[in-house]
């Protein structure tokens, strides 16, 4: 994976209000959007970007495209994601929440069958400070850098963003996993995309309550990645139970793994079984956001010795 201002972007949906607003901050960030996508306003244009009524048909003006980013409704994104696929763009960013589960099974698998890297739904995307931004990340929080953040949570991803970036720890990317209840991808594939990344230095992890991916990473950090990594569980004091409108992942991930990663004697989807879970594998957890930037300054001093 190399975003860079070269990469071709598409968006789809870029006639909606909220497409045409994050096409325009793309763009004004230097992002190489190429095309958008409306069905029924094709021929018109977007913020000078010209807009087709089909994926095929922008790619024979434009070329070939490396990502889309979906804006559609919920019930519209399995037919955008998968006219994208058959046209051969094999990186997708689905920015639209709510999107019916089993046509996220369906994506998936098709996704599996076709080597398709897809993000979210329900994610803020992807920036790379200073080269590019894929979404609606708050841009003007980051800096370019070394640091690179995989988080659960869109509105914490800005704010340990802006934690870094005042501490002088600038972040190589960031990217958004999701927070619907099936996501495209996983902690653990963007933890191996980072450990190979020649920009990345050591990864900030930001988890919350529910589900089990946290717990998936921490095993998976301690058996495959070679960076440091400096984690963070939000949710410390919710309610027992209190799941953070994510209360399909632990069934989604028991069902797609065939594994529970409870750790003996703590509660199942609770911030504490995943801090444990992330101590067990020794990795360092903060006890909020602000003290993410000294535990990365101190991981960070000690990988130099």
């Amino acid at each position: 994976m190399n975003f860079t201002p070269d990469t071709k972007v598409l968006i789809q949906g870029i006639t909606d209000v909220i497409g045409s607003t994050h096409a325009a901050l793309m763009k004004a960030y230097g992002t190489n959007v190429v095309a958008g996508i409306s069905p029924g306003c094709g021929g018109q244009t977007v913020q000078e970007i010209p807009v087709f009524d089909m994926v095929e048909q922008a790619l024979r003006q434009v070329g070939p495209v490396d990502v889309t980013v979906i804006f559609v409704k919920p019930y519209a994104v399995l037919d955008a994601a998968l006219e994208a696929i058959a046209a051969g763009i094999r990186q997708i960013i689905i920015i639209t929440e709510g999107m019916p589960p089993l046509d996220m099974v369906k994506l998936v698998r098709k996704a599996e069958a076709t080597d398709t890297l897809v993000l979210g739904p329900n994610t803020p995307g992807i920036i790379v400070p200073g080269k590019v931004l894929l979404g609606i990340h708050k841009s003007d929080f980051y800096t370019p850098g070394s640091v690179g953040l995989i988080s659960r949570s869109g509105t914490l991803t800005y704010e340990i963003a802006l934690q870094l970036t005042q501490a002088k720890l600038g972040q190589s990317i960031a990217i958004g996993i999701g927070s619907d209840a099936i996501l495209g991808s996983s902690f653990a594939q963007w933890l191996q995309i980072l450990d190979e990344d020649d920009h990345t230095e050591a990864i900030v992890l930001v988890g919350e309550i529910g589900g089990s991916s946290e717990e998936e990473a921490a095993h998976y950090i301690a058996a495959a990645i070679d960076k440091p990594v400096v984690a963070y569980v939000a949710g410390h004091h919710a309610p027992k139970g209190k799941r953070l409108g994510h209360a399909g992942d632990i069934m989604a991930a028991r069902l797609s793994t065939g594994k529970t990663f409870n750790i003996v004697g703590a509660d199942p989807d609770t911030a504490q079984s995943k801090i444990q879970a992330f101590k067990a594998a020794k990795i360092p957890v903060a006890s909020s956001p602000a003290e993410i930037p000294n535990l990365v300054k101190k991981v960070l001093k000690q990988k130099k010795k």
